[in-house]
């Protein structure tokens, strides 16, 4: 009997658009820190499917068509995706460093992560954290109904 998940896949996996793959790859990689696990090609050479991991977690990527499209093509943000990495400040400063948008600085947040935001080159947004305290449910909601709690 198969497993299911297969192994080595978490049970969910988002699928983003990118209109050059390829450079998505790169970019995840350099970037990001990213290791690429799958990459399929079309015909033209061009990546039809891929998959990159960033510990246990996975990310599918291909190319945009009539039925999907990135943030680039609508002009807008449909998601944002949340990471956990060892050293969020080191993260942020080799994200930078590639050419990452960023679009929070590193801060740390009344939930107990310290976190940044950065966008990809075709607009896709990534938050990128490391938790730094554990926080009650209770001092959570005390401090998010508190002046300026952000969730991000």
């Amino acid at each position: 009997m198969p497993q299911n998940p297969p192994h080595d896949y978490p049970r969910v996996m988002p699928y983003l658009y990118y209109e050059d793959a390829a450079a998505a790859l790169d970019f995840l990689a350099g970037a990001f820190g990213f290791t690429e696990k799958v990459k399929m090609t079309d015909d033209s050479g061009n990546v039809a499917h891929a998959e990159v991991t960033l510990g246990d977690g996975v990310i599918m990527l291909g190319t945009p068509s009539p039925d999907y499209k990135n943030p680039k093509n609508l002009g807008g943000k449909t998601h944002s995706i949340y990471a956990y990495v060892d050293d969020v400040d080191a993260h942020y400063e080799r994200a930078k460093a590639a050419g990452g948008k960023i679009t929070q600085e590193p801060e740390d947040k009344f939930y107990g992560d310290r976190n940044y935001g950065v966008e990809d080159p075709e607009g896709h947004e990534w938050f990128f954290g490391t938790h730094v305290r554990d926080v009650s449910p209770e001092e959570m909601e005390a401090a998010m109904t508190g002046a300026g709690a952000t969730s991000s």
